[in-house]
């Protein structure tokens, strides 16, 4: 049902379906809880589904703190894949110039955690970005913000624009104000985008097409006007997955927060003659089976291995990989001193009672271990002292899941502790940390 993701407040949703993948990727930028303004914006998240029912929230994938030139404002994304990596297309404030500039971060997995790869050259004001690659492999960027987009041909390590290719489309789309997102369906390439409809706020989503990427595009009208619950802005994009075609969007449906969005999703269908039939959002959203709608379920998995590029941080610990079976980037060991351990990050947009498991090894003994939660230790102690209180984790010689403990997470900044106690070490090698709904 819609929203699709109600549990962290994330807007501008870009979706692909990678080579090679049975999984639908979504690339968000991420609103803090109870803000005013996206201003606020400092952050991106990625979730993935392979039925569209149950989701991943794979946690902060990047944050202002980890882009030495961003000053502020993180706001709309896309991503792309290329040369064997994966990138997250952002934009960001220039602190040294003022300018908006379209960034790259990079990652080899498509879940990220991001690593800052500097910013595409030659872009003129590089708002809300959208990155297509065309059957060719040729890349095009795609920027707009107030009342303008603009295209470009990028080179193909997309670093720079190539000379010459810049085109203004802003004529040839009504209403034009931010967002665009091109997709092609049928040979036709479709730029949609939200607009102001006679300048009007809220937004609604538009789209115009094209034979050719860099256009000229036809206006062809609105897709999704405005529904009630929408926020002030819009923002989507267009995917197919497993034979079905999808509009992502987002609306202010949990908060009721101009600033405080969710990702929408509804189905999208064309017309014999390719117009896109108009949406009206639907709290049904896409989640059904056998004619009845679900909620989706969002389960939070931090990697252990790469913590502190999602907000998190590692002590006295070591990532490595040289045991098979992990799930990410690749695994913690070495907590081998008092207090050697890891804290993950995870986010929530509202109060919530969740499930947590570590996904893990430990080859010898049993062991017990620490588990603090937002500055409080979780789990049991002998004659009731708080202060020693431990999880305990089952001796165990293959990668295994277990529950740890039911606790809540707060709006905002959630972090996660697991620590060596007051004795000398532990052998366990932990692959990730999950939160999941109860």
């Amino acid at each position: 049902m819609n929203p699709l993701i109600k549990t962290v407040h994330c807007a501008d949703p870009s979706v692909h379906v990678w080579p090679d993948s049975d999984r639908i990727w979504i690339y968000s930028s991420h609103d803090e809880p109870g803000t005013n303004t996206c201003d606020s914006m400092k952050s991106y998240h990625v979730f993935s589904s392979d039925d569209m029912l149950n989701f991943v929230d794979h946690g902060r994938v990047l944050d202002i703190s980890n882009v030495p030139w961003a000053g502020k404002q993180m706001w709309a994304i896309d991503a792309a894949y290329r040369n064997g990596f994966y990138y997250l297309v952002f934009c960001a404030f220039e602190a040294k110039t003022g300018v908006f500039r379209t960034g790259l971060a990079k990652s080899d997995r498509p879940e990220g955690p991001f690593v800052d790869d500097g910013y595409i050259d030659g872009v003129r004001w590089g708002q809300d970005p959208a990155l297509f690659v065309d059957d060719d492999n040729t890349s095009y960027l795609f920027v707009g913000a107030g009342h303008c987009i603009e295209a470009y041909q990028l080179t193909d390590n997309l670093k720079s624009v190539v000379d010459g290719t810049y085109v203004d489309l802003t004529p040839q789309l009504p209403w034009a104000f931010e967002g665009p997102w091109v997709h092609k369906y049928n040979g036709k390439y479709y730029l949609t985008y939200p607009g102001l409809y006679e300048n009007k706020w809220p937004e609604h989503m538009y789209y115009a097409v094209s034979d050719k990427p860099l256009g000229p595009y036809e206006f062809k009208g609105q897709y999704i006007e405005n529904f009630e619950g929408n926020s002030t802005t819009n923002h989507g994009s267009v995917v197919e997955y497993k034979n079905k075609w999808y509009a992502f969007h987002h609306s202010k449906w949990v908060s009721n927060q101009d600033a405080c969005r969710n990702i929408m999703c509804d189905y999208l269908e064309y017309n014999e003659d390719g117009t896109i039939k108009p949406i009206i959002p639907s709290k049904n959203g896409v989640c059904s089976l056998n004619n009845k709608s679900y909620d989706t379920k969002v389960s939070i998995v931090i990697d252990a291995s790469t913590a502190e590029l999602s907000g998190g941080r590692i002590a006295g610990a070591y990532p490595d990989n040289k045991i098979d079976g992990y799930t990410g980037h690749g695994y913690l060991t070495g907590f081998d001193h008092i207090y050697n351990g890891v804290t993950a990050l995870m986010q929530s947009c509202t109060e919530r009672k969740v499930k947590l498991y570590i996904r893990y090894i430990l080859p010898e003994n049993n062991e017990k271990l620490k588990l603090m939660v937002n500055n409080i230790l979780i789990g049991s102690a002998e004659d009731d002292m708080d202060y020693d209180k431990r999880i305990s984790i089952s001796k165990c010689d293959d990668w295994t899941e277990q529950y740890i403990a039911t606790v809540t997470l707060k709006p905002g900044d959630n972090l996660i502790d697991i620590y060596v106690g007051e004795h000398s070490g532990s052998n366990i090698i932990i692959d990730y940390i999950k939160a999941e709904e109860v």
